[in-house]
């Protein structure tokens, strides 16, 4: 029989996978966070995946943000906010926590929802506490939604410099010294946390460095030169964060190395060295990301120490319990290589050292995303 006569049904092509960009958040680190958000929004493959970015701002507001990568940049000495870049006239995005229904709305009082439709894939380039240390990974377990990243428990053992210390140390990997204070023993005996810090001080010699516990990007750090200094540096370390670390100067050449989780299992890029900066005392935020102190890529290493970093990279990501990708930092020190720390979520901005390793270990910018959202996409949810 004929069928020229009857209409053929065009078929419909595949829907591409919805990939939502969540960024800002409730941290010191908000804007670090919206700059990485316009460097993702630039390289994701737009023939392959849908974007839906969303921003959340300073009071914890989840936003509908425009797809402009170029309003996210650091303008001066000025950070983005995620109000820079909000829709004006939408209400609160809200994420269904039904693991059967991943179709995101917007909200506004009185008014029915909007749909946005569903998200396969959430990439949340989130910095700092409320994003990266666990609870917004929670948040996308209850709602049965992949992301780009570890999981709950490595999220939060990464952003607690104590706990990565106490867990680098039983898998090995050697740490430098340090001491921690937490905010019942500062509530309870003020005074004997002070000598506590100050026979540290005594045992290990100045400079100490004194940090916010669970922060990043070098915030609320200070180089103590002296007893002086001491009360200055822990009520900036404490505006961050109640549990504050005290840690010794470790003598030796930062190293950075990047770990990816490929198909077959994660590995390490090629390690950068991060040279002391000239007119700061450390590798602090300002010299980071406004003043912009450029890395060696790859570093300067024998193959020896090459091998060994990023042997030991992988271990830390390991260590872990690691998914997605880290960014692990070094002291190489004349007795070998000391990890200082490691991060879940790395910055991405164009001036980052995690790209930049990948780079020059032969993935470039928008392939490393790919990877990182198809790492996501194969990961099953729940536990695992």
């Amino acid at each position: 029989m004929s069928t020229e006569n009857f209409p053929h049904s065009p078929q419909q092509p595949p829907r591409k996978p919805r990939v939502a960009v969540v960024f800002g958040g409730r941290s010191s680190e908000h804007g670090i966070s919206v700059v990485t958000a316009g460097a993702v929004l630039r390289a994701i493959d737009r023939t392959k995946y849908d974007v839906l970015p969303i921003g959340i701002t300073r009071e914890g507001r989840w936003a509908l943000a425009v797809d402009e990568p170029q309003r996210m940049a650091i303008t001066g000495r000025r950070t983005p906010e995620v109000e820079d870049v909000a829709e004006p006239t939408e209400g609160a995005v809200v994420l269904p926590l039904d693991p059967g229904n991943r179709e995101v709305v917007v909200s506004e009082p009185g008014s029915v929802p909007k749909a946005l439709g569903e998200v396969d894939v959430v990439f949340p380039v989130l910095h700092g506490p409320y994003g990266e240390d666990g609870t917004l990974q929670g948040l996308l377990e209850l709602s049965g939604v992949p992301y780009v990243g570890s999981g709950v428990l490595a999220s939060a053992v990464g952003q607690d410099k104590e706990y990565m210390k106490r867990v680098f140390t039983a898998f090995g990997l050697r740490v430098g010294p340090y001491t921690v204070i937490r905010p019942r023993e500062w509530q309870r005996d003020e005074a004997g946390a002070r000598r506590r810090i100050v026979d540290f001080a005594a045992a290990h010699g100045w400079p100490l460095f004194v940090k916010p516990a669970r922060a990043g990007s070098s915030i609320g750090i200070t180089r103590v030169e002296d007893l002086s200094a001491l009360d200055e540096a822990i009520a900036e370390a404490r505006r961050h964060d109640p549990k504050f670390m005290i840690e010794a100067a470790v003598r030796g050449r930062e190293i950075e190395c990047g770990v990816l989780e490929f198909a077959d299992g994660p590995r390490a890029s090629m390690p950068s060295e991060i040279p002391p900066p000239d007119t700061h005392a450390y590798y602090d935020f300002e010299a980071k990301y406004i003043d912009s102190t450029p890395g060696i890529v790859p570093a300067p290493l024998t193959p020896e120490q090459t091998a060994e970093v990023r042997r030991l990279a992988v271990r830390a990501f390991e260590a872990v319990s690691c998914e997605g990708l880290v960014r692990a930092d070094f002291f190489l020190t004349e007795d070998g290589f000391v990890i200082n720390e490691i991060n879940t979520m790395p910055g991405m901005t164009p001036i980052s050292m995690y790209p930049q390793m990948w780079a020059a270990s032969g993935v470039d910018y928008p392939r490393l995303v790919d990877e990182l959202i198809q790492a996501a996409l194969r990961r099953p949810t729940g536990l695992r």
